[in-house]
């Protein structure tokens, strides 16, 4: 049984990246305002194909790969069913992310995922967002977790930003009606405190194997060739909390980029898009029950994680809303 299990694993990976590919590559075509297919005619002619059809093959096959997805996740989760109604396993993500959350977080979600008495999750996340990096090993766990069993992501306040990039890897958002979500984009931090140090008869003396070395850092002001390279950085960050957010709520890049703002929204406003359902906790859990195809489970909460030691020192890249970035700026 393990070794089918992980038949379908790989399966499935491989149909997850090609879907991801071929999703980067309609944001690349809707950033560019590419026009493929359909609307080039034959020979190089921009007038349109015959078929006068609106729908690219990019998008055809994406949707393709996501049934085929979707009917492999349905055989690997009929294998690793419990008997009987099971345990419902609530893991809290609360506050900022960082590497501490990631320590806690995904050791408890590989845990969850071996434990055979387990028939689903609910992530209950009340978080604003964090680091870049910490977010996205969240989200990658928590999409391989609901291959195997269903996830539901729930908030009763907040899931922004990182928050709601986490969430996205769930099979369902259930939120609270005036709670927050979305938030999404990128936010990068740079502190030049090159004149501050001045003023201040502080000398900085770096020696550096390259000249980009020490960029970002907060004695010296970015160079125009940085400050590209750091827009690049940030625009392959918000591609691919767009990708995400596109698979993960089955939307089209045009859909995805309407909520793509950075600002947040109350969850009754964007139910069938940002959200499927408006709900507390409890309805929540009964939408899992209903998708393990449980009644009365054991309802089982982990404790959270360690305190945050988060802090914006130097430059970092960030999946935070930005009114909860200034309470941790330099302690």
């Amino acid at each position: 049984m393990r070794e089918d299990v992980w038949k379908y694993v790989a399966i499935i990976l491989a149909l997850m990246l090609a879907a991801s590919t071929v999703s980067a590559v309609l944001l690349y075509m809707h950033a560019n305002t590419i026009q493929l297919g359909p609307q080039t005619g034959w020979g190089g002619s921009t007038e349109p194909s015959p078929s006068n059809c609106s729908i690219s093959k990019y998008e055809i096959q994406l949707r393709e790969l996501r049934q085929r997805v979707d009917f492999l996740k349905a055989q690997l989760r009929a294998q690793s069913a419990p008997e009987g109604n099971g345990t419902i396993a609530i893991i809290p993500i609360f506050g900022i992310i960082d590497s501490y959350t990631a320590l806690s977080i995904i050791p408890t979600l590989r845990e969850v995922a071996k434990n055979d008495s387990t028939s689903g999750v609910l992530l209950w996340i009340e978080s604003p967002g964090g680091e870049v990096g910490p977010v996205i090993e969240i989200y990658n766990e928590v999409s391989k977790l609901n291959m195997i069993k269903p996830v539901v992501a729930y908030t009763g306040g907040l899931a922004a930003s990182g928050g709601y990039y986490i969430a996205a890897g769930a099979e369902k958002i259930i939120a609270a009606p005036l709670a927050e979500v979305g938030s999404i984009g990128v936010l990068y931090v740079h502190y030049d405190m090159e004149e501050n140090y001045e003023m201040n008869g502080v000398k900085v003396e770096v020696f550096k194997t390259g000249p980009h070395k020490d960029m970002g850092a907060e004695w010296r002001a970015l160079t125009p060739e940085e400050k590209e390279k750091i827009s690049n950085m940030i625009e392959a960050y918000f591609n691919a909390f767009l990708t995400a957010v596109e698979m993960g709520r089955n939307m089209t890049p045009n859909e995805t980029q309407k909520f793509a703002t950075g600002e947040t929204w109350f969850a009754e406003n964007v139910v069938g898009s940002l959200v499927d359902e408006t709900g507390d906790l409890d309805y929540a859990i009964s939408v899992l029950e209903n998708l393990t195809n449980t009644t009365n489970p054991k309802v089982v909460i982990f404790r959270g994680g360690h305190p945050s030691a988060f802090k914006v020192y130097g430059s970092t890249a960030l999946f935070i809303d930005p009114r909860y970035v200034n309470p941790y700026i330099r302690g």
